[in-house]
């Protein structure tokens, strides 16, 4: 077997079981974050990763509800959702733009507050060149395909041209996580897709809320042009860091803290 065709295989077998990553990356963990604290003057980056901004103070008073939501494998979590809606929220007739569809989660999550939504993913020819079943490729775009305000993208984030499409209000990074990849959509995003008082929200930038994924981080880190006059947050609750063109409330983590707050959950299935 070609090292191509071992390369393409072992990317579809962590595509399809994202829980194998977290092997792949305890390996290279501390070099990682040797990389990032490189970035501690600039960026205030800390043993746990980035100051801490709260959700709570980014949702509306009254809460907000997240549908639809699959609990299923590989996707956000309900308050990572929480956290595009309410960004989008911040401006009226917000446009929306995201590296990585999936199921279509938070392309839906977004659609509803937001005025128009660009969601970009491999094509169904790219992921079958991985490998990935034809029913893992129909799965993308699941709950984003009807709504008339979401346009589906298909493309390499890498190689995709974004002539004429920003700039966007709200940016959401969420496609291949490896370090490489994460520097190069973080740097065309700033490049291209920005205003001056756009926000960016990168994934996984965190194993679990308050644990730093520092690949990611690293990614981010760097990826990030030195012109960039506003502030970087992990957001408490969430998987996400959150650039911000203006300051916000922030805390360094503290990881034994007794939660404050809570939430409370109600789910209703969806028929």
């Amino acid at each position: 077997m070609s090292r191509l065709s071992k390369t393409l295989r072992a990317l579809g077998s962590l595509a399809r079981n994202p829980w194998l990553l977290n092997h792949v990356l305890a390996a290279d963990t501390d070099a990682w974050q040797r990389q990032a604290l490189r970035h501690a003057a600039r960026w205030q980056v800390g043993e746990y990763g980035l100051p801490e901004t709260p959700l709570t103070n980014l949702l509306p008073p009254g809460g907000d509800t997240v549908h639809p939501f699959a609990f299923g494998g590989g996707g956000s979590l309900p308050t990572d959702l929480l956290l595009l809606r309410a960004l989008a929220r911040q401006k009226p007739g917000a446009s929306y733009f995201e590296i990585g569809t999936w199921r279509g989660e938070s392309a839906a999550a977004v659609a509803d507050v937001a005025a128009t939504v660009h969601t970009l993913n491999l094509s169904a020819d790219e992921l079958r060149q991985m490998g990935m079943a034809q029913a893992y490729i129909d799965l993308h775009g699941h709950f984003s395909r009807p709504l008339p305000n979401v346009t589906h993208l298909h493309g390499n984030s890498a190689t995709f041209n974004f002539g004429g499409l920003g700039p966007f209000d709200v940016v959401f990074i969420d496609g291949d996580h490896r370090y490489e990849a994460v520097r190069r959509d973080t740097e065309r995003v700033f490049a291209e897709l920005l205003h001056p008082q756009s926000v960016v929200v990168w994934h996984d930038a965190a194993q679990q809320p308050g644990q730093p994924r520092w690949e990611v981080l690293t990614g981010l880190l760097d990826g990030i042009p030195a012109t960039a006059a506003g502030q970087l947050y992990a957001v408490q609750n969430t998987l996400c860091a959150l650039y911000s063109p203006t300051p916000l409330p922030a805390q360094v983590h503290q990881p034994h803290a007794a939660p404050n707050p809570a939430f409370a959950v109600h789910v209703q299935p969806l028929r």
